[in-house]
């Protein structure tokens, strides 16, 4: 259910008041501007990006039905926007064969263990179809069929990508010297 504020502030951006739409834009800026940059090169390409989908989600405003999330109706068209720009940058290619799928082991070490900046650094650093793929996956919660249909793969290409960009950040954090999902002495925190 949609806090009444949140309503009303949607209602008077529907009508154009600008005080309004920079309540909402104000309302939502840091956090998608911290997803836009997971998917981003660099942080000018992630405000492109951001500044894009605020666009595009005051242009289709009106489609929002009042159900749900309206924050994550926003994510997903955040992430909708940077997908259609790598796409249109042509960096999203399926190019990469496919291969049997399989976790490298301790998959879930990589994600743990680290600062959210080290990790985003790090994610960064992957290809555009791994950080894709990652991103999606690891931390926007979608299945590899969502995956494979958003971004015109296969499955099994998707769990490729996956199982590549994770052993690619097991790598780096390897050359880091960072104990993965331990503590120094073994024990969790």
């Amino acid at each position: 259910m949609l806090e009444p504020d949140l309503r009303d502030i949607i209602r008077k951006s529907l009508e154009g008041e600008r005080a309004a739409q920079k309540a909402l834009y104000d309302a939502l800026a840091g956090r998608m501007y911290a997803l836009c940059l997971r998917y981003a090169h660099d942080e000018a390409e992630a405000k492109d990006i951001l500044q894009e989908g605020f666009i595009k989600m005051f242009q289709n405003l009106g489609r929002f039905r009042f159900e749900g999330s309206f924050e994550g109706w926003v994510r997903r068209i955040m992430v909708n926007t940077a997908l259609e720009r790598l796409r249109r940058e042509d960096h999203l290619t399926a190019s990469i064969e496919e291969v049997d799928f399989q976790d490298p082991p301790g998959r879930d070490d990589v994600e743990a263990g680290l600062s959210a900046q080290d990790l985003l650094a790090m994610i960064r650093e992957l290809s555009p179809q791994y950080r894709m793929v990652f991103n999606l996956y690891a931390i926007e919660g979608y299945s590899h069929k969502e995956i494979s249909k958003m971004l015109h793969i296969s499955e099994g290409t998707s769990k490729s990508n996956l199982s590549r960009a994770r052993a690619i950040l097991q790598e780096k954090l390897k050359q880091q010297d960072k104990p993965v999902g331990r503590s120094e002495h073994g024990k969790g925190r």
